[in-house]
């Protein structure tokens, strides 16, 4: 479950931020009939605070909307992911877990060969009509374009069972199918 983070001023915060709420379009778990709430901008200062994370007052709002642009962004590869289980129309969110020093496997690799290490990590917990699994996503910063930042998501399921595995074998062999002979996407 997301922490129950405060909405009252942090110590030494000297501008009120605001309290207000999004909702997000992500599908709760526990809780059928409604979606995840992302943390207002007072929640999100008080939580990087709490993790001795440096924000200027000022940012927050912005990095509030940049967080909840980049979670969409994630739910929806997650979706594209599980187009594969037909079987389940409504893949729910369990839980996220954000690991931010742990690199994944691929993000370890890709700092050895690129030189280029993600800001953030989530391990997501999905429900798949009745089956739990857990999706890696990888944040990047992008290069900027006409002076405004871009961001890159690496979504996958983890491997942790075979069926992980086989979604992600699929998946390269279409992305390789793709390249090489053309796009099967109409």
């Amino acid at each position: 479950m997301m922490p129950n983070l405060p909405q009252s001023m942090h110590a030494g915060q000297t501008a009120a931020l605001s309290t207000d709420r999004e909702l997000s379009t992500i599908p709760r778990a526990d809780q059928p009939a409604d979606n995840w709430e992302y943390p207002s901008p007072q929640q999100f200062y008080n939580a990087l605070a709490r993790k001795n994370m440096a924000a200027p007052e000022e940012y927050v709002d912005v990095m509030v909307d940049i967080h909840n642009f980049l979670n969409e962004g994630a739910w929806n590869e997650v979706l594209k992911w599980e187009k594969r289980h037909a079987e389940c129309q409504m893949p729910r969110l369990i839980r996220l877990q954000g690991r931010p020093r742990d690199l994944s496997p691929l993000a370890r690799f890709y700092s050895w060969t690129e030189g280029v290490r993600p800001f953030d990590r989530h391990d997501w917990f999905v429900d798949r009509c009745g089956k739990q699994v857990r999706y890696v996503i990888d944040y990047y910063e992008g290069y900027p374009q006409n002076d405004m930042p871009t961001f890159n998501l690496v979504v996958r399921p983890a491997i942790d069972d075979f069926g992980s595995l086989a979604d992600r074998a699929k998946q390269l062999w279409q992305d390789a199918k793709d390249k090489y002979f053309g796009s099967s996407k109409q």
